[in-house]
């Protein structure tokens, strides 16, 4: 018999805060079974839809033993499947709330030897989360310090939480635990980034960090002894949001996007100070990796979402991306989360250093996020890409003022071939929103695709959380196994698979 054991984190006033913000929802004291199943508010409510649905924060720590499983766990998929994202501890007043300012928590997944040995969930203890929770906050709190919710990423045997422009990633332990803010060895100074890059040939982990007091960003080089051996400032005017960055064998590609920081809405209080800025050109500037001047290109606005992979070809540069059509409002538009006027695509920049021109493609126009590659390709050219699309993140994403513009849209994976130039897709239930899909290398592959793609994948029916696992090699066959997950992983940002040793 599988042992379950549960520790309610949320108690006395955070329990009312958040009891406060779903009962003004029309959910009652605690989420019910509607919202957990993706079906929204209730009528006449408010809506905030970044807490609600697929979005709603879990109010608990879970930890559970010996999973349910439909279908068999591959045996060579040793190793924990991590995924990160906002999940907000105590909302006082969900006007206030915006969804990528939630306290990070970890979702994972321990798979060993054919079973699935243990799902847990933590909150990133950083020193207001520990408040929050009543725990002592251990050592003395870092600079801009945040319970970081974008990323986690496996490092030189560590696993480390990462946000962008200022805080200190948090390493965690294999029970995702938090162990302390992590600095490389005391050789990091000032801000880092979510989206790290790491070359396996090279043993390098890349960086470009913004802050929004800089006159410049930086790109960051961290060697193979896991200390920063090159820090590199770009002057850059108006303090961007650089979410993501490009890295090729020879290049590192900036992406200088006219989403600014605005110091009034700083000064008057706002959550997000960052607003769309006509007035500031879009352009990709290219870098050697080893440093030197950067080359600017001028492009049509967009907001840059996030990288597929980039590579060299000839005296030109590939990078490959996805984009959401301008303008975009990192702040929102009253809604608690960003707000777009278009879903995001999945697009290409070839940039001929030859000609100074910077050529754009549209690769597919599906609504589709998160991408990624099987990463020992990283910097260097790819076949295959793997994308996600969740209805109920585009709804949240268009709504404005609670006014969502339609329900059309679909949940799905998708496999891309660039060879080729076809897709594949695998299509989930209505209800049933997928996260990012990570590619697992199977033991002793040799070829690009030979391994699965995991992915969180909402199921409306249990109100809970599948972990899907699918094979590359037959992606739209079905699920070599479904883990079966004792509560919700909301819709959140990016994860990573963390194999064992």
């Amino acid at each position: 018999m599988a042992s379950h054991t549960r520790r309610r984190i949320l108690q006395g006033a955070a329990l009312t805060a958040a009891g406060s913000v779903v009962g003004g929802l029309g959910l009652g004291p605690c989420v019910s079974s509607a919202a957990a199943a993706g079906t929204g508010p209730g009528e006449g409510a408010t809506s905030f839809p970044f807490l609600e649905g697929a979005f709603a924060p879990v109010t608990e720590e879970l930890t559970e033993f010996d999973l349910k499983v439909t279908g068999r766990v591959p045996r060579d998929l040793d190793g924990r499947f991590l995924r990160t994202g906002p999940n907000a501890l105590g909302i006082e007043d969900p006007r206030a709330h915006h969804w990528m300012l939630g306290d990070g928590m970890i979702h994972g997944v321990r798979l060993r030897d054919g079973r699935a040995e243990w799902y847990r969930n933590r909150w990133v203890r950083s020193s207001q989360v520990a408040k929050k929770l009543g725990e002592k906050y251990p050592g003395e709190v870092p600079p801009d310090d945040f319970a970081a919710n974008t990323h986690v990423i496996p490092y030189k045997g560590r696993i480390l939480a990462l946000q962008e422009s200022g805080p200190l990633p948090y390493e965690m332990d294999g029970e995702l635990n938090t162990v302390r803010p992590y600095d490389f060895r005391s050789t990091l100074e000032g801000a880092f980034t979510a989206h790290t890059k790491y070359d396996p040939a090279a043993d390098e982990l890349h960086a470009v960090a913004y802050y929004p007091t800089w006159d410049h960003v930086r790109h960051i080089m961290i060697d193979r002894t896991g200390r920063v051996a090159r820090s590199t400032r770009i002057p850059v005017a108006g303090a961007p949001m650089m979410h993501d960055f490009a890295l090729t064998q020879k290049y590192v590609v900036i992406v200088d996007v006219p989403v600014t920081f605005d110091m009034a809405a700083a000064q008057a209080g706002a959550a997000v100070p960052y607003i769309w800025n006509d007035k500031h050109p879009m352009r990709v500037g290219v870098m050697p990796r080893t440093g030197g001047a950067t080359r600017w290109f001028e492009v049509d606005p967009f907001y840059y979402a996030h990288t597929l992979n980039a590579y060299d070809q000839g005296d030109s540069v590939v990078v490959e991306f996805t984009s959401m059509p301008a303008p975009f409002y990192a702040a929102g538009r009253g809604n608690g989360g960003p707000s777009t006027n278009g879903t995001p695509t999945l697009d290409r920049w070839t940039i001929d250093l030859s000609t100074g021109r910077a050529a754009s493609t549209r690769l597919d126009d599906r609504p589709q996020e998160f991408p990624r590659i099987n990463e020992s390709l990283v910097s260097r050219r790819h076949r295959f890409a793997y994308t996600a699309s969740a209805a109920e993140m585009w709804v949240a994403y268009e709504t404005v003022d609670g006014a969502a513009p339609d329900d059309t849209f679909t949940n799905c994976v998708l496999k891309h071939d660039m060879l080729r130039g076809s897709t594949q897709v695998h299509r989930f239930p209505k209800g049933a929103a997928a996260g990012e899909p990570v590619f697992v290398p199977r033991r002793g592959a040799r070829d690009e695709d030979d391994g699965y793609v995991v992915a969180y994948v909402n199921d409306p029916e249990r109100g809970a959380t599948d972990l899907v696992i699918l094979s590359a090699q037959d992606f739209t066959g079905h699920p070599l196994a479904r883990i079966h997950l004792p509560g919700r992983v909301p819709l959140g940002f990016h994860g990573s698979w963390v194999a064992d040793a």
